[in-house]
């Protein structure tokens, strides 16, 4: 059995500088490759790599092709002239602002999606304002729920409503009623970001108010640490600032009020960008951009959890957008049959649709959550 070679890095890098050739990545191709190593690899493996390709060029004859090598390298380090790059991704490493290009691409890729998706409008009507009294509550009541925050509804409603402290889980009260104060506030949740700089002010203005009882969460402030869910890691902390940047850019062409309020909230969940409550910015997010154009928020009801964190793993792992899109269209449509004007009205209709059954076991049985009647 004949055996495989594979050409080392700084071989296949001069190889791929060799010039035009199907057989060889394109420009842009191998700076996004360049970019990767540096991301995972650090300047030091860059510089191996450089020296590396240096010795191989002389023995090979590859002085030109080496040159634009370094040139590249060079630039992506910042020791050399940055004009020589092409692509975003190296371009504003090199400038000291990098980006997760690979998140950036999956951003891209969702908004044009999203632009070609037929949506059709779920307007709030005024005469059905009381049937929303209690929505605020229940928003963040099942948001913490999510993210493991399990009271029932009657503790719920005396920490929200009374401010009953519990005192063996003061920290996870706080979540609720944190959430609960910006849900609930209706100048907040019409406050849409008008451009980049403008999103990052909005949540960290957010995340202070979410986590101001909790210091050690850093309210307000980026993550300094890595974080990760499962097999999916986020995006690195250097690089969340410029990624949501340019990811809000990516995202300015969609007009329809649902299609930013699905983008903006996959946005802030793929990127991940604080140390903890970044599930529940992210859905402050989707609701603030429905808010705003008077469109049906979107609660995700207990037995619905695992079918919207299943649709954010398909679009962040197989970019599959629709299965998210789909997902939480039920869950708006969903929110909008409930009647919230009471606890009373509101409770009898989410148990009579399965809302508040345990996802796993609901699952194990067959138990969906059903449209009201």
């Amino acid at each position: 059995m004949s055996s495989v070679w594979l050409a080392s890095q700084p071989r296949a890098l001069l190889e791929n500088l060799r010039g035009p050739h199907q057989r060889y990545l394109s420009r842009s191709e191998l700076e996004a490759w360049v970019a990767d190593i540096l991301s995972s690899g650090g300047a030091a493996q860059l510089n191996y790599i450089r020296d590396e390709a240096r010795n191989l060029s002389e023995l090979a004859g590859w002085q030109s092709e080496f040159g634009r090598l370094n040139a590249i390298i060079g630039a992506a380090l910042s020791t050399q002239p940055v004009d020589v790059l092409q692509t975003t991704a190296l371009r504003s490493r090199a400038a000291g602002t990098p980006l997760d290009r690979q998140r950036l691409e999956l951003f891209e890729r969702l908004a044009q999606a999203l632009m070609d998706m037929p949506i059709e409008p779920l307007p709030m009507l005024a005469q059905d304002a009381d049937r929303r009294r209690l929505l605020p509550f229940y928003e963040a009541y099942f948001s913490n729920y999510i993210e493991g925050t399990e009271f029932t509804l009657d503790e719920a409603a005396s920490i929200v409503f009374e401010e009953q402290i519990p005192t063996g889980r003061p920290d996870d009260a706080h979540d609720i009623l944190g959430t609960f104060r910006i849900v609930s506030d209706a100048d907040e949740m019409a406050r849409i970001p008008r451009d980049a700089h403008d999103l990052i002010a909005i949540l960290k203005g957010r995340h202070r108010r979410l986590m101001e009882a909790r210091p050690e969460k850093l309210p307000g402030q980026f993550k300094e640490r890595a974080n990760r869910a499962g097999s999916t890691v986020f995006v690195a902390p250097d690089m969340v600032d410029e990624t949501l940047r340019r990811g809000f850019d990516a995202g300015r062409g969609l007009l329809s009020p649902f299609a930013r309020a699905v983008y903006l909230g996959f946005l802030v969940s793929e990127t991940h960008p604080f140390d903890d409550g970044n599930g529940r910015i992210s859905r402050m997010m989707t609701n603030a951009e429905l808010s705003h154009t008077h469109e049906g928020r979107i609660i995700i009801p207990t037995v619905y959890r695992n079918n919207y964190l299943s649709a954010l793993k398909a679009a962040s792992s197989n970019a599959n957008f629709d299965s998210l899109v789909s997902t939480l269209q039920f869950a708006q449509r969903y929110t909008a049959r409930i009647d919230f004007s009471t606890r009373a009205s509101a409770e009898a209709d989410l148990a009579r649709t399965n809302a508040l059954r345990d996802p796993n076991e609901a699952d194990a049985i067959g138990i969906r959550l059903r449209m009201p009647d």
